[in-house]
């Protein structure tokens, strides 16, 4: 239970209450989850944080290391794990693929940050 409950983000109201994990404005009906508000703000406004797969914090154009072995349409041998991928781009992907790159000897392709990690 948290003792100082936070204003409404959207009204400024400062009766809110909570109910279970959420945080709901009596006024406006607004409901939130606490944590997420205040990890928002300290992350910056909007600017999404992508994780690699022990937890690092990616960025555009790091380097990575594939950490399991890939199956590639159309390929007979996939992408090997320890496969290095240089210069990524984070991208707002379809079915969590946040990594646009480059890989050697297969071209162009999106990949999900939870196989790689930081080189």
């Amino acid at each position: 239970m948290i003792e100082n409950l936070p204003p409404c983000p959207k009204c400024s109201c400062e009766y809110t209450y909570e109910m279970n994990a959420l945080v709901v404005c009596p006024e406006c009906g607004h409901e939130w989850v606490p944590a997420e508000g205040g990890a928002q703000d300290g992350a910056g406004s909007g600017e999404r944080v992508v994780k690699d797969a022990v937890g690092n914090v990616l960025s555009d154009g790091d380097s990575v290391t594939v950490v399991k072995a890939l199956k590639v349409k159309g390929s007979p041998s996939g992408i090997k794990a320890g496969t290095k991928v240089r210069n990524i781009r984070l991208t707002d992907g379809v079915d969590g693929h946040d990594i646009d790159c480059r890989i050697e000897g297969f071209g162009a392709m999106q990949l999900k940050s939870s196989v790689v990690k930081k080189a």
